[in-house]
């Protein structure tokens, strides 16, 4: 795997690392995905640098729930409140931004990319859940709104293996450089 580099102005974005994705059955442990990404927030927030926290949920009407018609019908009634809270682990809220989300990518209809403008941020370290939905589609939004992109690979899973390895075979290497917790931890340790 070849070195990565971070920039100067860089922020670590969580995708959906809230107790009701947690709890669903996943290619690597979920309790692991949280564990690194507590320690890549933990580094980042030591370093001054940003931290968002992204969330799915929706108002608890569903009205808000995303609508298509597909082969696979997704929800149709909101998640009970607790689904979308953030676990312990992650440490305290803090200065952490936090951005919720109703479709699948953390762009799409949200703030994300004025929070992360307004910093001066030019490169996004992106983990989570899951791989080939919520990861990849904002790693694809990130690249197309000219974000510098590192994926971090032990701390970021999926419901599904065939697209976990999809994902990281096929889409993340060539939009994103590939990291582990380790890797990002003692770069920004320098």
């Amino acid at each position: 795997m070849p070195a990565i580099t971070l920039d100067e102005r860089t922020a670590l974005v969580l995708i959906d690392l809230q107790n009701g994705i947690l709890g669903l059955p996943t290619v690597h442990p979920a309790d692991a995905v949280l564990k690194n990404g507590a320690t890549l927030a933990e580094a980042f927030r030591a370093k001054g640098l940003p931290v968002v926290r992204v969330r799915v949920a929706w108002s608890p009407d569903g009205g808000d729930l995303p609508v298509s018609r597909s082969a696979t019908p997704g929800l149709t009634q909101a998640p009970p409140a607790a689904f979308s809270e953030f676990p312990d682990e992650l440490g305290p809220l803090g200065d952490d931004i936090v951005i919720t989300k109703r479709h699948w990518g953390a762009f799409t209809g949200t703030e994300l990319d004025l929070q992360l403008r307004r910093r001066g941020v030019t490169q996004i370290v992106l983990a989570g859940i899951s791989s080939s939905i919520g990861v990849e589609s904002t790693a694809r939004s990130a690249f197309e709104l000219s974000y510098h992109l590192t994926v971090v690979e032990d701390a970021t899973t999926d419901t599904d293996a065939a697209s976990h390895e999809h994902s990281f075979g096929k889409i993340f290497p060539r939009i994103a450089e590939l990291a582990t917790t380790d890797e990002v931890v003692e770069l920004l340790g320098r």
